[in-house]
């Protein structure tokens, strides 16, 4: 699906959903600024707006169309022979976290930056594109003047979708440490070790999409405006924020992995301890009744009259003994 708004440098908006036919004239129109968006396209709607159209090099289409593990920023300047115009190719993913499922699920963005046009491509539906759309169209911060300032927008609402994530990875975290202590066991062990799979993968993302808006932040770029590049050190730095709650959450998921830990050695020690005691309290009867359990004929003592009262009087003064001097050790 091809959704296209045309707006004028004010920000207030021209046109939308334009026929296609009218896209280049409107392209070469520098009081206007176009911008497409691809919304999981059939191949002829990706073909015209990124071959047909613009005419992108091929290596970012083929990066677009296909699943980016990683986040990238590539700069593209036309040489001679080239029919693009300068642009920024950008590749970023938005995160979201459900606690039913346990896992960050991932969507990629894609960006096409010129000077009087963004185009954004993106399967399946797009939170912040949807946001950013209603935002601009509605002009009440006239943040459609520019393409620069779009994807600036595009970014922080991507970025500000990370803490709602956040804040259920929070909540699970907060259930594992009370039941870490209160029901632990093998499955409280495998919620502990998944949590924690999802906050590795989850600075996974972070890391690489640091880099490339650190690359923003420090105004590399000529086709952002020196005037908008505080804006983008600012969704720098509520990322690098949001990567510093990521490390928070891994060393709260180690403690708890190692109060879990000690809490199962400490119920693999109260048992040990139960059965040691039984084994020294039942220790001498062992010993008595396996010696008097002998299959010899020349044993004396079984023919006295009072040998089973002495047996038995043996046995349990043994078995006394063996308990008031281990309780003098303290040990039990």
């Amino acid at each position: 699906m091809i959704r296209s708004l045309v707006f004028t440098t004010q920000g207030r908006l021209h046109s939308r959903n334009i026929e296609t036919f009218l896209m280049p004239t409107l392209l070469s129109d520098t009081n206007l600024f176009l911008w497409i968006d691809l919304e999981s396209p059939t191949p002829e709607e990706r073909k015209f707006v990124l071959e047909d159209l613009f005419h992108f090099h091929p290596l970012s289409i083929e990066d677009c169309v296909k699943p980016s593990p990683s986040p990238k920023v590539e700069e593209y300047a036309p040489k001679e022979e080239d029919r693009f115009p300068p642009y920024l190719f950008m590749v970023i993913h938005a995160v979201d976290y459900s606690r039913k499922d346990g896992v960050f699920a991932t969507s990629e963005l894609n960006f096409f930056l010129g000077k009087n046009f963004l185009v954004t491509y993106h399967e399946g539906p797009s939170r912040s594109v949807a946001l950013t759309e209603e935002r601009a169209v509605k002009a009440t911060t006239h943040i459609a003047r520019a393409p620069d300032r779009v994807a600036y927008t595009l970014l922080d609402s991507i970025v500000d979708n990370y803490k709602p994530a956040l804040e259920e990875l929070a909540l699970e975290i907060a259930e594992l440490e009370h039941q870490a202590v209160a029901q632990p066991g093998a499955e409280m062990l495998n919620r502990i070790l998944q949590v924690k799979k999802e906050v590795i993968h989850l600075r996974q993302i972070i890391g690489p999409q640091r880099e490339v808006l650190a690359r923003f932040a420090r105004g590399e770029f000529k086709l952002i405006r020196p005037h908008l590049v505080p804006y983008y050190r600012d969704v720098y730095d509520a990322l690098f924020n949001i990567a510093e709650r990521a490390q928070a959450y891994m060393d709260s998921l180690t403690g708890i992995l190692q109060v879990y830990l000690n809490m199962s050695s400490n119920r693999t020690g109260e048992v040990i301890k139960v059965l040691t005691i039984f084994t020294i309290i039942t220790t001498p009867m062992m010993l008595i009744g396996t010696w008097y359990g002998m299959n010899f004929r020349h044993m004396p003592e079984l023919e006295w009259a009072v040998s089973y009262p002495a047996v038995a009087l043996l046995t349990l003064a043994a078995t006394v003994g063996a308990y008031l001097y281990f309780k003098k050790k303290k040990w039990f």
